[in-house]
């Protein structure tokens, strides 16, 4: 395991000794769990985050919602409606 620190094994177990003597050997296992839902909590909340942005994303572009051709066949069909009521108007002139 690469470590992004640079930390050597040599030092890891220095820390480690630190906490044993700080904290006892049986408050470690405690604190890593701790720990472990504290991280694991983080990672959902990042997730529910990229996929409410992922969503809201996908709400706002309208080739999911709207089709071009049902916007081709909504435009005719409000072409022949004013075709069909300015008809006459137009053969009058």
């Amino acid at each position: 395991m690469i470590l992004p620190l640079f930390i050597s094994g040599a030092e890891i177990a220095f820390i480690g000794f630190i906490l044993v003597m700080i904290f006892g050997a049986d408050k470690i296992p405690e604190i890593a769990r701790g720990l472990g839902k504290g991280m694991r909590q983080i990672k959902d909340a990042t997730n529910d985050i990229k996929r409410e942005i992922t969503e809201s994303s996908n709400d706002l572009n309208p080739s999911k919602h709207i089709q071009s051709k049902d916007i081709k066949k909504s435009i005719e069909d409000i072409k022949s409606d004013i075709d069909d009521i300015t008809g006459p108007i137009k053969r009058s002139f």
